[in-house]
This record gives C-alpha cells, sequence and structure tokens, in this order.
C-alpha cells in the first residue's frame, strides 16, 4: 500500500491544497492584471510628466530670450553716448545668464558694449543683422558668425531706430545656452532627471550627466518640431533603461532634452506593479504551504498513526490502545475512540467465538466418543453372535464385518483423541489399525510379522474411512489366504508422489494361480472404496510371491485443484 502522502490525487492534502489554489487563483489573477494596469498608467504618467516638462523647460527658455526682447529695447534708448559701456556692463552684471550687451551701428561696427566683442568686418552683412534692417523686431540666432562668448551662447538682437534716418543699428545681448536650460532641482522635473541643450543636427551642446544622454533617435528632430516634444525609451551609456523627452528651444536650432530613470527595480513605476505580483504570488505560495503543513500536523499524522494501530489489529494484536490520539483533535479522538471501541468489541466477540469453538469441540468429542463406543458395543455383539455360529462361513463373514466395524471406531476414536477434530495423522492411525487387525487374529494361527512405511499426510475422515476400509479389507485377505496355518510378513507402504499417494499392502504368501482372477465381495469393495477417493484399486502379484493390493488415489491438495478446475469450468460453459 502507497503510504505517502503525495502518492495519489485523492489524498486529502492534494485535494485541501487543490480547493486554496482554486479559491486563490482569482485572487492571483486579479492581482497580476491589476499591477499590469498599474505599471501602463504609471508608464504613461510618466511619459506625459517628461514631455510636460521638456515643454515648460522649452516654454521657460523661451521666455527668457522674449524677455532679452524688453530688456534692450529699454537699453536701446542709452546704449550710446558718454559711459555707455559701463552702463552696459552693470546691467550685464545684474542679470544672471547674459554673457555680454553689445550696440552696433548702420554699418555692424561696435558702438559701445559691455564686453569684448569679436572682430567681424562684414557683420553687416550677416542674416541676423539683414533681418533686423528688414524690420524685423526680434532676431535670436546661434549661429551669428563669430564667437561672441567663450562658452555656447546664442544671440539675441533689436533693431535701434533714429526718428531721423530709420534703422540706426542693432542691439544684441549674448545669453548662454546654460542659462537657458532647466535646473534639475527644478520640482517640476521628475526625480533624477538630467537635462541636456541639443542643437539642430543631434549634437550635445552640454549636459548635466553626459552618461545618462545617448545618440538621438533618427527622426526625433522632425517629430519633436511636429508634436511639440517627442518621447521615447532608450539604454544611456551605462546601459541602464531610462525615458526621454526632447522640445524645440529656438526654432529648429536648439532643443531642450530631459532624461529620467525608468524601468529600475526600486523606481516608484516598476516597485509599485512589482509590490502588486510578488506580495499575491507570495502570499499564494504560503497560504499552499501553510494548507501543506496544517494538513501534516493536524490531519496526516494522526491518520497515519490510526493506521498502524488498525495494521496492529488486523495481525490480531487488540490489545494496543492508540494513547497518544490524545493530543490529537477532537475529531481524530473520536476516530481513535471509536477504534479502542471497536478493538474491545472484537476482543469480545472473539473470547465469545473461542468459548463456542470449545464448546463445540467438546460436543464432537463426545459425539465420536459415543459413536465409537456404539461402534464397539455392535462389535462386541456381533462377536458374541460369532461365537455362537456354527457354520465356519457364517463366522468368517460375521469376522469380516466385525472387523470393519472396528476400523470405523477406530476412526473415531483418532478424531476425539487427537489435536484436531477435522484431520488425522495417517502414520499413526495405519500403525494402530494394522496392529489391531493383526493382533485380533495372531490367537488363531501363526505369527505374522508387520513392516510399516507410511509418509507424512494429514487426512480428514471423509477419505480416511474408505482408505481404512480397504485396508481392513487388504489385510483380511491376507491374513486368510496368505499367512493361514504358517505366517509371514505383512508390508504396509504409503507414499506420497507429487499430486498422487499410493497405499501398498503386501503379504509374502504362495498366492494360487487363480488368486488375481477371483472376485468376491472384498474385491467388490475394494473396487468401490478406491471409486470413492476417485482413485483406482488393484491386485497385482509382488517379487515375493505373494500378493500387494494397491490403492492410489489423488491427495486433498490436488483434489482440491481438480474441483477448483471443474467448477471455473462451468462457469466458463455457463
Amino acid at each position: 500500500m502507497d503510504v505517502s502522502p503525495w502518492g495519489s490525487l485523492s489524498t486529502i492534502r492534494v485535494r485541501l491544497t487543490a480547493a486554496l489554489a482554486a479559491a486563490l487563483l482569482p485572487v492571483l489573477v486579479l492581482g497580476v492584471l491589476q499591477s499590469g494596469i498599474a505599471f501602463r498608467r504609471e508608464s504613461t504618467q510618466l511619459r506625459e510628466e517628461l514631455a510636460a516638462a521638456s515643454e515648460r523647460s522649452a516654454a521657460t527658455a523661451r521666455a527668457r530670450m522674449e524677455a532679452a526682447d524688453i530688456l534692450l529695447e529699454t537699453l536701446a534708448p542709452g546704449s550710446v553716448g558718454f559711459n555707455c559701456a559701463q552702463r552696459l556692463a552693470e546691467v550685464t552684471a545684474r542679470i544672471p545668464g547674459y554673457s555680454n550687451l553689445i550696440r552696433f551701428d548702420r554699418r555692424g561696427r561696435v558702438a559701445c558694449a559691455a564686453g569684448n566683442v569679436p572682430a567681424d568686418p562684414i557683420r553687416a552683412t550677416r542674416p541676423w543683422f539683414q533681418s533686423l534692417a528688414a524690420g524685423d523686431s526680434l532676431v535670436i540666432t546661434r549661429d551669428p558668425g563669430a564667437s561672441y562668448a567663450n562658452i555656447p551662447a546664442l544671440l539675441a538682437a533689436v533693431p535701434a531706430t533714429d526718428p531721423r534716418v530709420g534703422f540706426d543699428g542693432a542691439l544684441v545681448a549674448v545669453i548662454s545656452l546654460e542659462s537657458l536650460a532647466p535646473r534639475t532641482a527644478d520640482r517640476s522635473l521628475p526625480k533624477g532627471a538630467e537635462v541636456a541643450l541639443v542643437d539642430g543636427a543631434g549634437g550635445y551642446i552640454n549636459a548635466t550627466d553626459k552618461e545618462a544622454f545617448p545618440d538621438l533617435p533618427a527622426d526625433w528632430r522632425e517629430k519633436a518640431q511636429k508634436q511639440g516634444s517627442l518621447v521615447w525609451y532608450d539604454r544611456d551609456l551605462l546601459g541602464k533603461q531610462r525615458v526621454f523627452s526632447a522640445a524645440p528651444l529656438v526654432g529648429d536650432q536648439l532643443y531642450v532634452v530631459l532624461s529620467a530613470r525608468s524601468g529600475g527595480l526600486f523606481s516608484w513605476a516598476t516597485l509599485n506593479p512589482l509590490t502588486s505580483i510578488v506580495f499575491p504570488i507570495l502570499t499564494f505560495i504560503l497560504a499552499l504551504v501553510a494548507v501543506s503543513v496544517v494538513t501534516e500536523r493536524v490531519v496526516i499524522r494522526w491518520i497515519a498513526y490510526l493506521q498502524r494501530i488498525a495494521a496492529l489489529y488486523a495481525r490480531g494484536r487488540l490489545s494496543v490502545r492508540p494513547v497518544h490520539a490524545e493530543r490529537a483533535p477532537p475529531e481524530i479522538r473520536d476516530l481513535a475512540e471509536t477504534l479502542e471501541d471497536m478493538a474491545d468489541a472484537i476482543v469480545g466477540r472473539d473470547a465469545s467465538l473461542r468459548d463456542s469453538l470449545a464448546q463445540k469441540d467438546d460436543l464432537m468429542r463426545e459425539i465420536h466418543h459415543r459413536v465409537k463406543n456404539n461402534l464397539q458395543v455392535i462389535s462386541s455383539l456381533l462377536s458374541m453372535q460369532q461365537r455362537a455360529l456354527t457354520d465356519p462361513a457364517a463366522r468368517a463373514a460375521m469376522s469380516d464385518t466385525r472387523q470393519r466395524i472396528t476400523a470405523l471406531a477406530l476412526i473415531y476414536r483418532a478424531l476425539y483423541q487427537g489435536p484436531d477434530l477435522k484431520r488425522v495423522d495417517l502414520r499413526a492411525f495405519l500403525e494402530e489399525l494394522t496392529a489391531q487387525l493383526i493382533s485380533a487374529e495372531a490367537v488363531q494361527g501363526a505369527h505374522v510379522r508387520t513392516e510399516i512405511h507410511v509418509d507424512d499426510l494429514v487426512i480428514d475422515p471423509d477419505r480416511l474411512a474408505p482408505l481404512a476400509l480397504f485396508a481392513v479389507e487388504a489385510v483380511t485377505n491376507a491374513q486368510k489366504h496368505a499367512f493361514a496355518g504358517k505366517g509371514g510378513t505383512l508390508s504396509v507402504n504409503f507414499k506420497v508422489h507429487g499430486d498422487e499417494a499410493a497405499l501398498e499392502i503386501s503379504d509374502d504368501g504362495n498366492a494360487p494361480e487363480d488368486a488375481l482372477s477371483t472376485s468376491g465381495v472384498g474385491r467388490t469393495l475394494m473396487t468401490a472404496f478406491g471409486r470413492q477417493l476417485r482413485g483406482r484399486a488393484e491386485l497385482v502379484r509382488n517379487e515375493k510371491g505373494g500378493i500387494t493390493a494397491r490403492l492410489v488415489f489423488p491427495t486433498p491438495t490436488a483434489e482440491l485443484a481438480i474441483k477448483r478446475a471443474a467448477a471455473m469450468g462451468n462457469q466458463a460453459a455457463a
């Protein structure tokens, strides 16, 4: 028997685990779905926040550049004359982000400046200068034709006018690009965001952390101009997953790019869905483990204990009691008490059955004893009757009948005196039967010596009766014909050969020629006894010159097999 708690899919543990798994599975699936939805929502929110941050940063930068327009228009009337350079230098020092303020005349020559101005002989022909001369109110450019600052910067210019001549030059503000980039400390930016400025060709002008910015996508510029901002995912130079956003600052010449962490193990966008998935899974696993452990501790081990107790009861050890079940749950204790009550009931019934069997054995022994006594009474009556007869033939017939009755009485005596009422040891029985038959006639004739060789065989009374009567007939014939007046040797051999047993009773007398051909009552009875045992009886001459009476019949085991085969054949035919 498979005693393993997992040996079958129908065990209590498997069924409870399966039931709990089925109950918790919808919760697990719902948690996973909710986590997926939350992850997508967090990801979408991050993209939207980053795109909005880049657009706000660009708008802020554009607002600063537009503020330069107001500043320059304010400074334009006083940007010439005495102490002009000093006034522009003071303004430049007070306003962060301005590298230089310059006043050019209508021919592009420097009229006044807060700092050094590079030489540019063809300044008046530069596109930005020509645009102002053509009437534009504000021009912002990153490519003024000369380097106006030692750091990346752009140039914002407004026209200077004179009522008398019209266009009278330009007032220019040199603004550093670093001042236009949004600050990483800005609360509107995602935590851990990095900032970079990019020119129209995709080259990085500056960045708060260069390793956080990889190469830009191929079509980033067109999409950023078309959509106002562009958001995409990529890995930085360190291989970490990040989300990026780009928005234009100055037309298609200058862009701000933001970079924020995305998909990291401890990022909020991932941590929230991770906990939503991992916690239900851990709960699911812990619940299954708890059910398994509790089932083992509360149910399985007690059932196994009661199984061992029941196995001891099955082997007849009904005195064992399930004392350890006192620590078990109430239901197990009730079951243990039921087993104990069952054991007590079995012990009681067993004692009653033993008493009944003992009474039955005593009664059977008494019956066998009385039958034996009655047969002895009949034998005694026949003996008295025999002595009263004068006809030798009648006396011989009476003697044969008395010997047959004596053999039957001996069977009943062997039954009630033996340890088993249903079986008799054939060896002891044949020895006693032969001794009785020989001693009964010893006083009337010569001495007869017996040789008995019997294999071990325990036989039931139904087979013993015809066997004993066959022996009576064989021994009687030997006494009448072989040993009459001269004695001899009587051999009794019983052999078991596999499925057959053979009883041979031989004498060493000189049998007449017609001894095997004549027939009589004894020969007829011997044949009938052989058939009764499902065997055969025969008389043959032996090597000593005497007669051997042989009875061959199947052993009890072989006969039982024959009966079973016959029963199966009858069932198949039906």
